[in-house]
């Protein structure tokens, strides 16, 4: 069963790799990452690990048991107030399984009791039906917010985090 982990230092190789093998994937739902990126990889983990331990960012990367490959990255961001931005992606061939779902579940419980989260919001493409799918599986709402996402059009989530929300039966 995969693991969800705090970005560390040592997850440098395998999220490039992540990056590497699912760049047409992702590009295909949401804006290429560009070059530049995985030029200055090495630069660019460095310094989400500087941000994460100011605790404006907590970065996690859902890792397969056994060969550490990472298969996603789940993030949030702009943490203020007892709230956070999440924003995750999902390799290819980890789809259509419901990890993004269930991920998403477990980190509710994690930013309640590690985090001190009491709301978290989202954004996505109206594209991007995928992860509209997992937000509203997992209890988001659109909040009427109209937002636009590297010049496509898009909603606005949120979620509550309320006692009792998390990965257990009944949840939503």
């Amino acid at each position: 069963m995969p693991e969800l982990q705090r970005l560390r230092p040592d997850h440098a190789p395998a999220v490039l790799a992540f990056e590497h093998a699912n760049r047409a994937f992702f590009a295909a739902s949401i804006p290429d990452r560009g070059d530049d990126y995985f030029t200055r990889f090495p630069a660019r983990h460095a310094a989400l690990l500087a941000e994460q331990a100011t605790g404006a960012c907590h970065f996690h990367v859902l890792v397969a048991e056994g060969t550490g490959e990472v298969l996603g990255r789940f993030n949030l961001v702009d943490v203020a107030d007892g709230s956070a931005e999440l924003g995750f992606r999902l390799a290819e061939k980890a789809t259509g399984r419901g990890l993004a779902t269930k991920t998403i579940r477990q980190l509710f419980q994690l930013c309640r009791t590690t985090y001190g989260l009491t709301t978290l919001r989202a954004r996505a493409a109206n594209t991007n039906t995928a992860s509209r799918s997992v937000l509203t599986r997992t209890g988001f709402v659109e909040t009427g917010e109209d937002v636009v996402l590297n010049g496509k059009r898009g909603a606005g989530y949120a979620r509550e985090l309320g006692v009792g929300v998390g990965a257990g039966a009944g949840q939503a």
